[in-house]
Parts: C-alpha cells; structure tokens; sequence
C-alpha cells in the first residue's frame, strides 16, 4: 500500500498563492479560510538579501497528535497516510487544533466542524496521486508521491535536494521541504 506525502521546494515557491487558492476553490473553502498558509522569511546580509515564502498546511504525520486527541474519532488516518476529518463525527471541540504544532487546521465558519488540508484524497483513487496545489503551482516547487516507492519520483527527488520535513515535535510528518 502506498503511503502518500508531498515535497515543496521553498527555492522554486515564488508566492504567487495560486497553490492557496487551487485548494480554496478544490475544497468550496470560504475567502478568508484557508489550508495553505504562508511564512516569509528574510534570508542573506544587506545588500544581498533574499525572501523565502515557505507555505504550510497539514503536515499528515505519521504520529498525528490530532487523532490521539480527537474525542470522537473524526480525526483518523487512512491506510495510505493521509490524516482525514470525518465532518460527521466533528463535534467542533478544536482539541485537534490545540494539539497540531503546525497550526494546520481552521473552523468551518458554516459548520462549526474543523477542517484541513485532506491532500486530495480523493485524487488517489485512480491511482495517479495529484493535488490541486501540486497542479496549480506555476514553477514546479511542489509534488506528491509515494513515500514508500524508493522509485518514486517524490523519493528520488527527496534524496536528491536532501529534503527535510519540518520536525522537532516527535510527529514524523510527511511533508518535505527543500530549503
């Protein structure tokens, strides 16, 4: 089975946000929610002096603190890794957004429930993964694969740019970045 993560290369990311509003209008996301999220960072000595723009969302770690959490069980992980909200089972308690040190997940204004990047999961059925971030992404900085296929173009790229998830807090998450 296949365990499913994404590679963003932060040297490629122009921060056009096309990314951002890809998956607002794949997900009916209202303007002001958002899964994608984006930090600057200032890089270099004046005058030569750089903008990194490194765009976050749900990092679908392996040890996922939300689905410890969450009192329900909306919060799971499917068989190929990808961290899911059951919208049926939320009750809206925000224990998963308490937990999340990525500060990943918003309220459903609408619904009360919390919600997520869900990778397009949807997407994987047919068997070709892809997202709509990856899809929409004018410069390439973002791809999604198989972590488990060393084979993979996703695994062979981490390997090649030594690609670092963002850690730290003992999550293992399945997000990679080129920094």
């Amino acid at each position: 089975m296949a365990r499913y993560g994404m590679l963003i290369d932060t040297t490629a990311c122009v921060g056009c946000y096309a990314c951002r509003v890809a998956c607002q209008r794949q997900n009916t996301l209202l303007p002001n929610e958002a899964f994608i999220k984006f930090t600057e960072f200032e890089r270099g000595i004046y005058p030569k002096v750089k903008v990194e723009m490194v765009p976050h969302q749900c990092m679908h770690c392996d040890n996922a603190p939300c689905v410890r959490a969450c009192p329900t069980g909306a919060s799971y992980m499917t068989a190929e890794g990808v961290v899911r909200v059951d919208q049926s089972k939320c009750i809206g308690c925000k224990y998963c957004m308490a937990v999340c040190p990525f500060d990943a997940r918003v309220i459903n204004e609408e619904t009360g429930t919390v919600d997520k990047c869900r990778m397009c999961a949807s997407d994987f059925l047919d068997g070709t993964p892809n997202c709509s971030c990856v899809s929409a992404c004018l410069t390439g900085a973002r791809m999604v694969g198989d972590l488990d296929d060393p084979t993979s173009d996703i695994s062979k790229k981490i390997a090649e740019k030594n690609a670092q998830t963002l850690s730290g807090y003992g999550t293992s998450p399945k997000i990679y970045y080129v920094r």
